[in-house]
């Protein structure tokens, strides 16, 4: 059976991530491999290895950096797990269930630390491993920030706009895959122009992602997300697909959202009625043409480049924006 371009890459990133994860105590580096060694499709480092590519640089100069991004993003779901208390990911236990508290706010510790030692081991110019080094944390720092804003707003009582919507995923989500291609990009050239384009390429391409992670979020088949229907409306959270439901539906249709909105105990089937009743609205059609924007957009920044690299990182728009649900 052939393997895909992105299953092959996690293969050959999988295993340089498993010999930097590797050390005593063997727990702690357990509990950091974890998530890793139990799935994902390690898009971030494919990003950062095809943007690489797209300017004529070779994957091998990539793999450090692309690395360091997969650590990053698993810190990153390892204390978003911790805070909102989860109990699975990719089907196996959480690393705080399986590992306990300590040991796996020890292993996000070591996961982020780790980052940025295997982009200062790397074989590049101190001035191409300093910029990576930079972007990385200029990243982690609008993660962190967005992860904020988006406790902020399910706090708060009032609906936030699109904007600050499209501002809360920018920094919680986007910054990552924009940091993906930016740091490929300066593993190949130091022309500013190039790691601008990727750069826009990756953060349009995270704001489409999270889009349509979020109609999924709402409107997924449950053996396909693994979590009820209409789990996010059950939660509360305030994603694109439920913002627009909320701000359009009128009278009982709007009751009916309502009802279930951020009630854990709300009955399936009153559940069911809501999305039934958010589908109805034509949620779904405008939730992915918002982003099939940013997917254009997205496409737009590419214009100049062509080769395999560049068809291989278009036809990711693709795989986020028409993803099933």
């Amino acid at each position: 059976m052939k393997t895909n371009p992105i299953e092959k890459n996690a293969i050959t990133v999988n295993k340089y991530l498993r010999i930097k994860l590797k050390g005593n105590p063997k727990r702690l580096y357990d509990a950091a491999g974890h998530l890793i060694v139990n799935g994902g499709k390690r898009l971030r480092p494919y990003m950062v290895i095809r943007s690489c590519q797209i300017l004529g640089g070779r994957a091998s100069m990539a793999m450090p950096a692309a690395s360091a991004v997969e650590m990053v993003h698993n810190f990153t779901l390892v204390h978003d797990d911790i805070m909102d208390n989860d109990e699975m990911r990719h089907g196996v236990p959480t690393v705080h269930k399986k590992f306990g508290m300590p040991v796996a706010i020890l292993a996000g510790d070591v996961l982020f630390s780790k980052a940025y030692q295997t982009i200062s081991d790397s074989k590049l110019s101190s001035q191409s491993n300093n910029q990576l080094i930079s972007r990385l944390a200029k990243a982690c720092v609008d993660v962190c920030e967005g992860q904020l804003f988006d406790i902020k707003m399910a706090e708060e009582k009032r609906i936030p706009s699109q904007s600050e919507y499209i501002n809360m995923i920018s920094k919680k989500t986007a910054a990552l895959f924009d940091v993906s291609c930016a740091m490929g990009a300066i593993c190949a050239t130091n022309n500013k122009k190039d790691i601008q384009n990727l750069s826009s390429f990756g953060k349009n391409l995270g704001i489409a992602f999270q889009i349509t992670d979020d109609l999924i979020g709402v409107m997924g088949d449950p053996k396909v997300t693994k979590k009820p229907v209409g789990n996010d409306l059950r939660e509360g959270k305030k994603s694109l697909p439920i913002l627009m439901a909320i701000n359009s539906a009128k009278g009982k249709d709007k009751k009916i959202i309502l009802k279930c909105f951020g009630n854990s105990k709300v009955a399936k089937s009153d559940l069911k009625k809501a999305v039934d009743t958010i589908r109805a609205l034509g949620i779904e059609e405008n939730v992915r043409k918002q982003a099939l924007k940013y997917a254009e957009k997205a496409e737009k920044s590419l214009s100049k480049y062509s080769g395999s690299a560049k068809k291989e990182l278009v036809s990711l728009l693709d795989f986020v924006v028409k993803r099933n649900i």
